[in-house]
């Protein structure tokens, strides 16, 4: 799941119009953000396996601190906690944490049996979805498709730089996942973990798209 998580963030703009979208991205990729220190520190392991499913070539062979959903659980119950101390905003916090828990329950819709429940345990859980190109390229796109129109419809662009900011950001993302998902495979392992540190550019870029568009009250 990549296009999805970001889908997440763009919605829950909605509920949240004083959040910034890059918060929002940084919440719902929050994992993500995680386990390429962790992989490139060797506290987390993967290894390349062409062939695994149909979506991804990568066996996740064990990522208990970012993924195994107690983990998530006390990740969620830190970044809402320093939202509400910067922010002081309860609903802001509780959207901001919902939105790191989403990101385990889409990976749990897509991944293979590959998610611990607790570190160290050792039943895994995953229902496949990413052994179906076609039903993950739907969800996926699907996801995004309904979070851009919901973040479009409840923001406005300020400037020129508001609008291309936004569609500039979804054309680049689809982009960057087509050519993942028809691509190559990675080399090794270790540019899996420096190219998961590019993800931050895209946290930035949603600081960036906010800056430019304003909350367009309720009707």
């Amino acid at each position: 799941m990549f296009l999805g998580h970001f889908g997440v963030g763009f919605g829950l703009k909605r509920v949240v119009p004083a959040v910034s979208l890059g918060t929002l991205f940084l919440a719902a990729q929050f994992v993500d953000l995680l386990w390429p220190t962790l992989l490139l520190a060797g506290l987390e392991h993967v290894e390349i396996a062409p062939g695994i499913t149909r979506v991804t070539p990568l066996d996740f062979v064990d990522y208990p601190i970012s993924h195994s959903l107690l983990a998530v659980m006390g990740w969620v119950i830190v970044f809402a906690g320093v939202y509400w101390l910067l922010r002081k905003n309860r609903l802001g916090a509780i959207v901001c944490g919902i939105a790191v828990l989403s990101h385990w329950v889409l990976d749990l819709a897509t991944h293979r049996p590959d998610l611990p429940l607790y570190p160290g345990g050792a039943d895994l859980v995953g229902l496949g979805m990413w052994n179906s190109l076609w039903a993950t390229l739907l969800v996926e796109l699907g996801i995004l498709g309904v979070g851009v129109w919901l973040y479009a419809r409840c923001t406005r662009a300020n400037d020129r730089t508001g609008s291309f900011a936004l569609w500039g950001f979804v054309g680049f993302l689809v982009l960057v996942y087509f050519g993942n998902v028809f691509g190559p495979p990675p080399t090794h392992v270790g540019a899996l973990g420096w190219v998961g540190q590019a993800q931050w550019l895209l946290i930035a870029w949603g600081f960036w798209i906010d800056h430019h568009r304003s909350a367009v009250p309720d009707q």
